[in-house]
């Protein structure tokens, strides 16, 4: 089997199987190997949550599925371990944030969308490219690979927060687990420095004549602008992740002081986890903000697209992309009010995170504009679009409440803040990923997804996250800590709260089990849909952007001859004057015609 390639000169020649499908370092190929990897990645994370959902639904109760899943190792007699508990509690995190939300996220749609949206025959280095994915790829294989060690896994979770992740005597997984675990981190890291790297190039250099940066659709801002806060913040991670491995391994105290483990007295000095909690929350607040904002682009994409109105506020939209990006670097500490903070520190901590409101409610209020009197067609994309302007409402009115230190302070460390982070995070990312495939499966394919079957996963999933979430901030408001084993031995709780605690859980965890097996309607429907859709035409949503003007058969190069020109903006829709209800990019400007 072979293909063509593109040079530089814009030609192209033969490739065998093993650069297209293997080591390709065409963006389209390496952008479908990113999502198929998440995609497996997501399953398991799935899998791993059920498993300690059915743990805090029914504890101490012998389960099946437990067996099947964990064996007697690890759930002797159908019962969890602790420690097994904790270890799935710790990947199913790390998996989700960043193999799923950030790297199935981002490295699908900007590799995909960046080069086709700017009119580029490929990123900026396609050999970097190619070996960005493989980093990426032997980070999950790593992480994956901790599931099946002797000691467990990882089990302090996603933090990883000294001293559980420094000391390898604290419990199993912080031994072997918790060094595969950083190991993993530092490949992954590596990866995502590359692509964003890339990304930036790309969009600062190979944009096609005529495609100015107030051009360029919103969907490439947001790639653009979330490679630049990942060039500022992973490198962070990296240093925090040097210090733990060197407390772990050369006897430095950087984040450690004296510590008794069982009988036994460490004598470590100096240090202390604040420090960690400083370097970590750097990187982890913006981390928010690298996973949400692919999402959020996508959705301007799709909203104005099926609305078939034109973006309501365009630059007033690049703007909220630059001023979150800029408040999500300087707002970490609002994780850390319960950590002795300096009250007056607290303040601006509140304050700087209370302005991030500003650019997210021009966001929401930009779509909802946008959606007013539209003629609006409601695809699968389109409704996981709305779904994700919802889950961004819903949890953005948490986020007030956590935002505000007195109030932080009641509800931290419960499962509150588990549901809101879920909520505006998580299911936003979610619900704009899914929109993402189901709008850009064609050009990836060059077929078309089952319509009803994505009807059925769209509201499946809407309804069982909303009955996974909604009443998890029940359970926090409630007083249960996150991360417990079992709530049923804790004194804290009077009969009517833990009997309250005990029932929302059963119910969340009903709703996961079938939130869960409805994904399987998405992957079966994804992966017959690549061999057996109904075959795509060029431009099936009859979109203006670039990308719907190249040939449905792939090539390396994307357009076989000279590279499109670009004319105006990509939301010309429903343009007065025009019998069509949308413009394309390539078209000129008429005599007199306002662009935009």
């Amino acid at each position: 089997m072979s293909a063509t390639v593109h040079s530089a000169q814009g030609h192209h020649h033969k490739e065998s199987f093993i650069t297209k499908y293997i080591f390709s370092q065409d963006h389209k190929m390496i952008g479908k190997q990113y999502l198929v990897t998440a995609i497996f990645m997501a399953v398991v994370a799935v899998i791993l949550s059920i498993l300690f959902r059915i743990q805090l639904a029914w504890p101490g109760e012998s389960n099946s599925v437990l067996s099947f899943f964990l064996g007697d190792t690890w759930a002797p007699d159908g019962i969890m371990n602790r420690g097994m508990y904790l270890g799935l509690v710790t990947i199913h995190g790390t998996i989700m944030v960043f193999f799923v939300l950030t790297a199935g996220l981002s490295g699908t749609f900007s590799n995909i969308l960046i080069p086709l949206q700017l009119g580029a025959r490929d990123m900026a280095s396609g050999l970097l490219n190619m070996i960005s994915y493989w980093l990426f790829f032997l980070s999950c294989a790593l992480m994956m690979y901790s599931l099946f060690i002797e000691t467990g896994p990882a089990n302090a979770g996603w933090t990883i927060y000294p001293p559980l992740s420094v000391y390898e005597e604290a419990i199993g997984g912080s031994g072997m687990g918790m060094t595969l675990w950083l190991l993993s981190m530092t490949l992954f890291v590596a990866s995502s420095l590359l692509g964003s790297l890339n990304y930036i190039v790309t969009v600062l250099n190979l944009r096609t004549k005529g495609m100015k940066m107030t051009r360029m659709p919103l969907t490439v801002w947001a790639f653009f602008v979330t490679a630049i806060i990942g060039v500022l913040s992973f490198p962070v991670l990296v240093s925090c992740v040097v210090l733990l491995l060197m407390d772990r391994t050369l006897g430095t105290s950087f984040y450690v002081n004296d510590a008794i483990i069982g009988s036994e007295i460490l004598e470590q000095s100096g240090g202390s986890p604040i420090l960690f909690e400083h370097l970590f929350w750097f990187l982890g607040h913006p981390e928010v903000y690298i996973v949400l904002l692919p999402a959020l682009g996508i959705t301007s994409e799709i909203v104005s697209n099926n609305a078939r109105k034109p973006i309501f506020g365009y630059r007033a939209m690049i703007g909220s992309i630059l001023a979150i990006a800029f408040l999500s670097c300087i707002v970490w500490g609002h994780h850390m009010f319960v950590t002795g903070m300096n009250p007056f520190l607290g303040g601006v901590f509140v304050f700087t995170t209370l302005l991030i409101a500003i650019p997210s409610a021009v966001k929401v209020f930009n779509y909802l504009t946008t959606l007013w009197r539209g003629n609006i067609r409601f695809t699968p994309a389109m409704l996981f679009s709305i779904g994700l302007v919802s889950s961004f409402i819903t949890g953005g009115i948490t986020g007030l409440i956590l935002a505000d230190s007195a109030l932080d302070m009641q509800v931290h460390d419960t499962y509150f803040v588990v549901a809101h982070f879920h909520v505006v995070m998580g299911l936003s990312a979610i619900f704009g990923m899914f929109a993402g495939v189901y709008h850009w499966f064609p050009k990836m394919y060059g077929r078309m997804m089952h319509s009803k079957m994505g009807m059925v996963h769209f509201w499946l999933t809407f309804i069982c996250a909303y009955g996974v979430f909604f009443p998890m901030h029940f359970v926090g408001i409630g007083g249960a800590p996150r991360r417990y084993y079992d709530y049923s031995v804790y004194e804290g709780f009077d009969n009517n709260q833990l009997g309250m605690i005990m029932d929302l859980n059963v119910i969340i965890t009903i709703f996961a089990i079938i939130g869960g097996l409805a994904q399987a309607i998405f992957i079966f429907n994804f992966f017959y849909s690549a061999r057996r859709g109904q075959v795509a035409p060029q431009n099936p949503w009859k979109s203006n952007s670039l990308e719907w003007t190249t040939p449905v058969e792939h090539i390396h190069g994307n357009w076989p001859g000279e590279l499109p020109e670009v004319h105006r903006w990509p939301y010309d829709y429903s343009k007065p004057g025009w019998d069509d209800d949308f413009v394309p990019q390539t078209v000129p400007v008429h005599e007199g015609e306002e662009e935009h």
